[in-house]
């Protein structure tokens, strides 16, 4: 069956392009070029939304420059509008993985903008005598300036997602630490047995950790911020009003709501990649450290009856096609992985980094797409990991308190009182013979009954520095 086509012309000749879509020739010779991935751009919903808002503010600017006539850049303004709200996305196809720079995402903005707004005006699509993708879409702007300042904006979305997940994370964290407050349990180190402490201190430490990578990526944000739109090709601005780059950054601003700043040096920033190197690092930190905490959880909850068994982690499904009864700690395991991805995605990002030549890095599209996977991908393992595994966590009690009973590594806390030889003694005499440290203190006298239960008190345990907690003894 045929499908109506129309013809449109680039530098390379005619080319018939599907009648119904909004792209055009350009996009087509993209689509043909770059069959890497099968994932188009429109699989990033904040990527569309940034490239249609950086051609609205050019429309804008561009309008109150008197550069584009008022019916022109009110149909392109219209349509961004509507981009923006959802509409069209389905016509971003071009691949993530392409050449060029960032020019076949660029011209496939352009062209379904153009189209859109050609329907606006009463025009088909195609009619490109009344409203052109480069001459009026494209008005004062190069893929140069225009795909890095719309990955930038992505990445600001992303990233604020990201921030905002972590820090509900960490408020789940501290829930629990002052739910486990006082439940007592041995610390480990090289997983050893070490001294004790409190569940909710373990916890309350995750808390912390967790915020601190908020705070950091917060801090690369800062860098994402600053745009070269309006340094066209290579940073001089050439074909550009004098006031362009000011008025465009302003109206971009206002559209996204994100705290835009024109970098001082266009040639330097068209240039420098160096802000994704390090919101790349940052979200890398925070994948690895969470990945830690996952190994953690996984530790702690093993068993039921054969491993640590301190923790449960809320049963979310069947472990095993084989093992009637098995749950497996699948939320832990799941974040593991998208750590790994990201961890891979910061390599990526690090060699295309360095890979820039001259005024130009070529390698921005991989680069997007690697941290735009990271944010969103561990974006949505943190809230799985927070609303389906911390929240539901439980305690064993007393198991954990019999752990530390039985542990002759609380022996340290009686270094003051005996001496570290003495101490040791007891801990070899406890692992030869299976009794436990009060025990063999009792037998041996070492300590009367008084002296020896306020030393291996939870409160001189776990917070000996505390004023509280010494109050308490």
């Amino acid at each position: 069956m045929h499908t109506p086509t129309r013809t449109e012309h680039d530098l390379l000749g005619d080319k018939d392009v599907p009648a119904d879509v909004y792209y055009g020739v350009h996009t087509a010779r993209a689509l043909e070029n770059f069959p890497i991935s099968g994932v188009p751009i429109s699989r990033n919903p904040d990527l569309v939304v940034a490239l249609a808002a950086v051609k609205q503010a050019a429309a804008q600017a561009n309008q109150q420059l008197g550069q584009l006539d008022d019916e022109i850049a009110e149909a392109i303004i219209a349509a961004c509008a509507e981009i923006r709200g959802g509409a069209l996305h389905d016509q971003f196809v071009v691949d993530q993985i392409q050449g060029g720079a960032g020019t076949s995402t660029n011209m496939n903005a352009n062209e379904v903008i153009a189209n859109r707004a050609l329907e606006i005006l009463g025009h088909q699509r195609g009619e490109y005598r009344y409203l052109h993708p480069l001459e009026h879409v494209n008005l004062g702007q190069s893929t140069n300036d225009v795909y890095p300042t719309a990955v930038k904006v992505a990445l600001g979305m992303a990233a604020r997602s990201l921030e905002r997940a972590l820090r509900g994370l960490a408020e789940h964290c501290t829930a629990k630490s002052i739910e486990f407050a006082d439940m007592l349990k041995l610390g480990r180190t090289q997983l050893q047995d070490a001294v004790p402490m409190t569940l909710g201190q373990e916890f309350g430490a995750y808390a912390i950790t967790i915020g601190e990578d908020a705070d950091r990526l917060e801090e690369a944000l800062a860098l994402i911020a600053e745009i070269n739109l309006g340094g066209t090709a290579i940073g001089t601005g050439l074909n550009t009003h004098p006031q362009y780059a000011a008025l465009v950054c302003e109206r971009l601003r206002a559209l996204t709501g994100l705290p835009l700043s024109t970098a001082g040096n266009l040639v330097e920033a068209t240039s420098d990649v160096g802000a994704f190197v390090q919101l790349s690092g940052v979200t890398k930190r925070a994948a690895v450290k969470l990945s830690k905490i996952c190994n953690d959880l996984r530790l702690l909850s093993s068993g039921p009856r054969a491993g640590l068994g301190e923790i449960n982690l809320p049963a979310v499904q069947a472990g095993s096609s084989i093992m009637p009864g098995k749950v497996n700690p699948v939320i832990p395991e799941v974040v593991n992985q998208v750590a790994f991805e990201v961890i891979g995605n910061d390599l990526t990002v690090t060699m295309a980094a360095e890979a820039g030549q001259l005024q130009l890095n070529a390698f921005e599209p991989i680069i997007a797409r690697a941290l735009l996977s990271s944010l969103n991908h561990l974006t949505a393992a943190v809230d799985v990991l927070g609303a389906r595994c911390i929240q539901g966590i439980t305690a064993n009690v007393e198991h954990m308190r019999d752990t530390v009973l039985r542990s002759a590594s609380i022996a340290t806390a009686l270094n003051p009182v005996l001496g570290y030889e003495a101490a040791t003694a007891l801990v070899t005499e406890a692992i030869a013979t299976g009794a436990s440290i009060p025990e063999l203190v009792r037998r041996s006298a070492l300590l009367d009954e008084e002296t020896l239960a306020r030393i291996l008190s939870p409160e001189n345990l776990c917070r000996p520095n505390d004023p509280k907690a010494a109050e308490a003894l």
